[in-house]
């Protein structure tokens, strides 16, 4: 009866954490977008910008002008259906509650007056709106848009979200320079790559790290590590140390970031003495377990 307790009191914490970062983050691109892009006549990365592009394209060329949280809203719901069939379904109501409160915000966090430097702006709009999609990712939710498609071809490829987003963002850069003058697509390309790099910073679930222990205890420490991370690794027998003459074993592992403490304190744990050497990864193929998106 108490695990059961538990396990519910889990269950409602991570949905309040989910619901709470949706809320924080919804409110922070809308500081972004209405305090500092739309001001410093900059736009955003992924579908923020591709919305901003339609609101300035139908101000100016049509008798009717669509506002950017409608379109930002209504380019997002194909990647719904997407986020459906490819990450979760549980993942997609949560990327649909951020959406929609981030088009609520988008309409009613209006400042009053803002006149700022339009580098200011980009870094600044960059900074707010890339602290707050990284902790939405990490909280395990969307914000929509490219966040979508850049967790997919991240599961499929293993390329990081933030230079994914950088790349695909190239051609807003682009337009911006068409739409007012080449100097706001330059502050255009610092808010994209600044976002990127923030998100990168907050959102550190696709690193991967090497991790070689040796030991002269495997046993214990390979059961400890399967059981807590349910990794693969490998073994490899009859290592001698130069300095004391005695015989080792060396386990490798690939690890995600967030698997670090877990497997620090697991092995020291298991041997107070162990040697334990931990690298970044570039690239991991074959057979690696990614967390699942949920």
């Amino acid at each position: 009866m108490k695990l059961f307790d538990l396990n519910r009191f889990s269950r409602n914490y991570g949905f309040l954490v989910k619901i709470g970062t949706a809320i924080l983050y919804s409110v922070m691109v809308a500081v972004a977008l209405n305090f500092f892009w739309h001001p410093g006549h900059i736009y955003s990365s992924g579908i923020t910008g591709f919305a901003q592009i339609v609101n300035t394209v139908t101000s100016r060329y049509m008798p009717f002008t669509i506002p950017t949280e409608v379109m930002y809203f209504a380019l997002n719901v194909p990647l719904f259906i997407l986020a459906w069939f490819k990450i979760g379904r549980e993942f997609t109501a949560y990327t649909i509650f951020a959406v929609t409160m981030s088009t609520i915000m988008m309409r009613f966090i209006q400042p009053t007056q803002v006149s700022l430097d339009p580098i200011l702006c980009a870094i600044f709009g960059a900074a707010v709106n890339g602290i707050g999609t990284g902790m939405a990712l990490k909280s395990g939710i969307s914000t929509g848009g490219l966040d979508i498609l850049g967790i997919v071809v991240r599961k499929k490829t293993g390329i990081n979200y933030g230079k994914f987003n950088i790349l695909i963002n190239l051609i807003i850069v682009l337009i911006a320079g068409f739409l007012f003058d080449w100097s706001r697509a330059l502050y255009t390309a610092l808010n994209i790559f600044i976002n990127g790099r923030f998100i990168d910073s907050v959102y550190t679930q696709h690193n991967k790290l090497q991790v070689m222990i040796v030991t002269e205890h495997p046993n214990a420490i390979i059961e400890g590590i399967q059981e807590k991370m349910h990794r693969g690794i490998t073994i490899f027998h009859d290592v001698e140390g130069a300095y004391g003459h005695t015989e080792k074993t060396v386990l490798l592992t690939i690890i995600d970031t967030y698997d670090l403490y877990d497997i620090r304190t697991t092995v020291e744990k298991c041997d107070p003495f162990v040697f334990m050497s931990v690298t970044e990864v570039q690239k991991v193929y074959g057979r690696f377990r990614e967390q699942k998106v949920v």
